[in-house]
């Protein structure tokens, strides 16, 4: 237990959190569409079940990826993908039309977990890198991120229209997280042991590059919405 009292199980705590209330939004938006069909007395029944059916494969999908970024090589992989979904939150392209809304209870829920499930693989990979090999940071953060995730995920929603800053607080650490896990990976530990100061020569860029690119590429895209 002594695990518990280390800064980098509260660091590695606090990442998780913020991931998770970064990448709420989606929750917040496949629950509502699945169960908006359905009468009013039911959709809280298909929120509470779809959603603990959705954190039960979360959860599961989460410990299988922590166990898999210990095969030399997949920490890397992970890393580049992680700064590919830092980058898709800053630069967002709602693809939520595809989700259907359920016409009885059972089928709510069941699109709530398969959607969750299709599109939850960003936070996996995220908390799993932010994890660092550890299965009780996965649980910890879960149990604390999940209420937030069921009850606050509008509030999150609105927060992030109303604070854009809040995003970018939120890429940050993914970002971050995604150096960390490429300047972790096993097969490069020798070099970065020969070169310690790239570590966070690297880091530092991929924070900073995912920022810039993101903004640059928000700025276009309202340049050629204005134009239209």
């Amino acid at each position: 237990m002594d695990v518990l009292f280390t800064p980098a199980f509260w660091s590695g705590l606090l990442a998780i959190i913020v991931i998770d209330l970064v990448l709420a939004g989606d929750n917040a938006i496949v629950i509502g569409m699945a169960a908006r069909n359905l009468p009013a007395h039911q959709q809280k029944k298909a929120i509470v079940w779809g959603t603990i059916g959705a954190i039960v494969i979360r959860a599961a999908a989460t410990l299988a990826v922590v166990w898999l970024l210990k095969i030399p090589g997949l920490l890397l992989v992970g890393g580049l993908m992680l700064i590919w979904i830092a980058l898709k939150l800053l630069v967002q392209d709602e693809g939520h039309e595809t989700v259907k809304a359920g016409s009885s209870l059972a089928s709510a829920i069941w699109t709530i977990i398969v959607a969750d499930a299709v599109m939850g693989l960003d936070n996996v990979i995220a908390v799993a890198g932010a994890a660092h090999g550890s299965f009780l940071l996965v649980v910890v953060g879960l149990l604390i991120s999940v209420p937030v995730m069921v009850w606050g995920s509008t509030l999150v929603l609105k927060l992030m229209d109303r604070f854009p800053a809040v995003i970018y607080i939120g890429a940050a650490v993914l970002a971050y997280t995604a150096g960390s896990m490429i300047t972790g990976e096993k097969l490069l530990a020798g070099f970065f042991a020969a070169y310690p100061i790239l570590k966070w020569i690297i880091i530092t860029a991929v924070v900073v590059g995912v920022l810039l690119i993101g903004r640059m590429k928000n700025q276009q895209q309202k340049r050629m919405a204005e134009q239209s």
